[in-house]
């Protein structure tokens, strides 16, 4: 393939992928149909197979570009020099990208999709956020998985009843940083920091 019509099919592919948002965020993720998206982009449904060979394809090249935005959005923060603020303003930053588009929420962090795994590459940009997320942990003390685990738990908690029972607002949200620093004390006094 020439560079000209690889840098073709890539803008189309893009494209595709925006419109797939775009339907996502009026329908919901589940409710994505391949027909409205090739309508959308002006083309017939066979045609797409052409782009992805399958739904699940789609789904996970939406998996991947999310994760990119969502590692976009961690690269431009500016972590203070507390450790523990450091914690709390990298989860801050992770609950406002996921409450900012449901639809992406939902794909990136939920699993309501019947049979969609994402693959190991798109997985992978996903574990690379979260492996940012996780080094601002170690780096406030918190080592140990169970830990980790806790403060993850924690934070989709929050998200998702933010979501489920105040769409828009801050009820649950507004919580995170007393939460996140009740687990901090928590995991400090036991091990005697």
């Amino acid at each position: 393939m020439t560079s000209t019509v690889a840098q073709r099919r890539d803008a189309r592919t893009a494209e595709i992928v925006a419109r797939a948002w775009k339907l996502a965020r009026e329908h919901g993720i589940a409710a994505l149909s391949l027909r409205a998206l090739a309508q959308e982009v002006g083309m017939r449904q066979p045609s797409l197979y052409e782009y992805f060979d399958s739904k699940h394809a789609l789904y996970d090249a939406m998996f991947a570009e999310g994760n990119r935005q969502l590692l976009a959005r961690l690269d431009r923060v500016k972590l203070p020099t507390d450790p523990g603020a450091a914690v709390k303003t990298m989860l801050r930053t992770f609950v406002d990208f996921a409450l900012e588009d449901p639809a992406r929420c939902e794909l990136l962090f939920e699993r309501h999709i019947p049979g969609f795994t994402p693959t190991d590459a798109s997985y992978a940009v996903a574990g690379e956020a979260m492996d940012r997320v996780v080094a601002v942990m170690r780096a406030a003390g918190v080592t140990e998985q169970g830990d980790i685990d806790c403060l993850v738990a924690m934070t989709a908690g929050l998200m998702q009843a933010q979501l489920a029972n105040d769409p828009g607002g801050n009820r649950w949200v507004r919580h995170l940083d007393r939460m996140t620093d009740l687990q901090l004390d928590h995991i400090h006094q036991r091990s005697g920091q």
